[in-house]
């Protein structure tokens, strides 16, 4: 007899497996937890098979029949229906695979995140969730078109975002050539859009580089009045060249005073995944100005991890803002310093006002500068001509706060 509805709902479990069987091989198991399945007894090529056609109750007795009907069509034209359903699947899996932001991340996970820092790669990451993969994750990477990733840029740049429009093109741009290279697309749309977007405007970081105004910065300096372990990570900033991370994270085991060198751990530069792995660590000569700053401060900090350390606990060192708090309380607008300032500084003023080569400046910037046979200069060299080249500098910077005369530039 075919199965009603009312005799399914009081179907009871046993201790076995019960089969209620409707017709044309469809019955339902019930199992003796009491769940029930629909399934299809069939044969094919001489063998019996089995089919599940769902679970009851998300499965009716109307749609496990309707089912049951298709299945019995496709054994009719010599289709196996499990064979088929098995292929049905193996292609959405393909499909699903083949999207771009399947792609994407299968690239930020077994090529980017090797490649470059955690917390580059994380920004990376970031980007494509929130501006490529809402219009076109769900598209397979193949079908991607330059006109529709640039609508997907375009978006971007309706926001005012155009430097984050381009590094997301860029990282799409790698994430069709991985396509290309595992098989998936056959080129890249993100090279035909290079000359599609809005142009970066190019901001450098605000700094001062008037003589007669870098004195009265360190003057400034001289009479700040906020904590000891910030006035002294305001004097030592213009004597060092490092970048504002590189310093507030300093600690003092990295130091030699006695030998006044800072060696900078590679891991903490601004540098690849791989230099900072294995690169070598970045040298700081002190000038005596510089290590008299530093060993004012030993006795406040000098039995903790870090140079400057926070004010809420010495188990981690002062927050991004605080040399640029002080900055903005001194009354310097941040249109006309930055923490980032202090190197755009010595990098001019050493050119223009003491004549030091460029590429011994370079070098201590930790800047990779090639020379004209494309060799890239080595952090360790110079060291000797940074020495000097550093003490002279703070010495310049002395003749500064002192309010010496700044002599103009002759006129030819």
């Amino acid at each position: 007899m075919p199965l009603t509805d009312v005799l399914i709902k009081t179907a009871k479990p046993g201790p076995k497996p019960v089969r209620l069987f409707d017709g044309g091989g469809l019955y339902l198991e019930v199992a003796p937890s009491g769940g029930k399945w629909w399934r299809l007894k069939y044969r094919h090529d001489g063998k019996e098979k089995r089919l599940s056609l769902g679970t009851y109750p998300d499965t009716s007795l109307k749609d496990a029949r309707e089912r049951r009907d298709l299945a019995r069509r496709d054994l009719a034209a010599g289709i196996d229906p499990g064979a088929k359903r098995k292929a049905e699947k193996a292609t959405r899996t393909a499909l699903a695979a083949n999207t771009f932001e399947a792609v994407a991340r299968e690239w930020h996970q077994a090529v980017h995140c090797a490649a470059v820092t955690d917390g580059h790669a994380a920004r990376t990451l970031l980007r494509l969730e929130q501006d490529a993969f809402p219009w076109i994750g769900a598209t397979p990477i193949a079908e991607v078109t330059a006109p529709k990733l640039l609508e997907a840029l375009r978006k971007v740049e309706a926001r005012g975002a155009i430097e984050t429009a381009h590094r997301v093109r860029q990282a799409c741009g790698q994430v069709f050539r991985y396509g290309i290279a595992t098989g998936r697309c056959e080129r890249d749309p993100a090279a035909d859009l290079r000359d599609a977007l809005q142009p970066v405007i190019v901001k450098h970081h605000a700094a001062i580089t008037d003589p007669r105004k870098v004195g009265e910065l360190l003057r400034a300096f001289d009479d700040y009045q906020g904590l000891p372990t910030t006035r002294a990570a305001l004097k030592l900033a213009p004597l060092v060249f490092l970048r504002p991370g590189e310093l507030r994270q300093a600690e003092w085991a990295e130091f030699d005073l006695d030998a006044a060198v800072w060696t900078v751990p590679a891991a903490r530069m601004k540098r690849t995944k791989q230099q900072k792995a294995s690169g070598a660590p970045h040298l700081v000569p002190l000038s005596r100005q510089a290590v008299a700053v530093l060993r004012e401060l030993e006795p406040l900090t000098g039995r903790g991890r870090y140079v400057f350390p926070s004010p809420r606990g010495g188990s981690r060192p002062m927050s991004d803002n605080a040399v640029l708090s002080a900055l903005r309380r001194m009354g310097f607008a941040k249109d006309e310093m930055s923490g980032h300032g202090f190197r755009a500084m010595a990098r001019t003023l050493m050119a223009e006002r003491l004549g030091v080569p460029e590429s011994v400046v370079e070098a201590q910037l930790a800047h990779a500068v090639r020379d004209s046979l494309g060799r890239a200069y080595n952090r360790t060299e110079f060291v000797d001509q940074r020495r000097s080249m550093m003490q002279q500098w703070a010495d310049y910077l002395d003749t500064l706060r002192q309010g010496a005369q700044v002599l103009p530039f002759k006129t030819a």
